[in-house]
């Protein structure tokens, strides 16, 4: 084992096990057997550790997201990732808590990673027709919506004891992002927006070709100026804020 791997088990134990979730740099040194000089070479300074203590601990999280095959479902896809993101925040609080610190001035890596992921899979609803706004966007809300849960459930469990509290948050958020079929039947990607003609197909349009223009091979019709002009169009009309929002359809189904 590494002195690099030896100082960050030590370090992510400490964290599981600190009552008010700080360590301190000097613990970690007695821990782990080294002095100071071999700790901030490695990490920089107490900042570079903590970060760093986050990614160690998410990764096994991660690892599980990056190997996984995308289902045919992309919204039972996002439900499922919504939920396994609150579990990991309540088996790990202190680091959870620790790497949605604001005191962390730069975004510890799975951060970032765990946002391109939910875009990826937002990317493919877009792609079907299942997206009312950009992925983008609908990233930015199902993101902070559900990181906003898992703190309050990590940080003031007396308080909120709804056991369906975060399936609730989870699917109101959807369904302000999503289609109504996409919600609740599934429908295919063109009968999932509205189908009179009425404004309300334009963003979903709009979001699927984005969508399926990002995923595309380079066009040789367009040059990447003007496929970027699009992009930005697509992306403004898709996320129009006076677009109207349709209707829910069918809402027996329970979710």
């Amino acid at each position: 084992m590494s002195t690099r791997t030896r100082i960050l088990e030590v370090a992510a134990e400490l964290l599981a096990k600190s009552p008010n979730g700080d360590i301190s740099t000097r613990a970690v040194c007695d821990a782990a057997q080294v002095g100071a000089p071999v700790l901030y070479r490695q990490f920089g300074d107490k900042e570079g550790l903590l970060s760093a203590v986050v990614d160690y601990g998410f990764d096994a999280y991660l690892a599980t997201k990056r190997l996984r095959e995308p289902g045919t479902d992309p919204i039972e896809d996002l439900r499922d990732g919504w939920d396994t993101h609150v579990a990991f925040a309540l088996a790990n609080p202190n680091l959870y808590r620790l790497m949605n610190s604001p005191s962390m001035r730069k975004p510890p890596a799975s951060a970032l990673e765990s946002h391109r992921i939910l875009t990826r899979d937002l990317e493919r609803a877009a792609a079907r027709g299942l997206l009312r706004i950009s992925p983008e966007l609908a990233a930015q809300m199902v993101m902070s919506a559900n990181v906003g849960v898992a703190l309050t459930l990590v940080s003031r469990p007396a308080t909120f004891t709804d056991p369906d509290m975060s399936r609730r948050v989870r699917d109101a958020v959807h369904a302000a992002v999503f289609t109504p079929g996409a919600m609740y039947d599934q429908a295919p990607a063109v009968a999932s927006a509205a189908s009179d003609g009425s404004a309300a197909e334009t963003p979903v349009a709009a979001a699927r070709l984005g969508a399926l223009l990002r995923r595309s091979p380079r066009s040789a019709v367009l040059t990447p100026a003007e496929t970027a002009l699009l992009s930005e169009w697509l992306e403004r009309v898709a996320n129009a804020p006076d677009a109207p929002v349709p209707a829910p359809a069918s809402p027996h189904r329970a979710l």
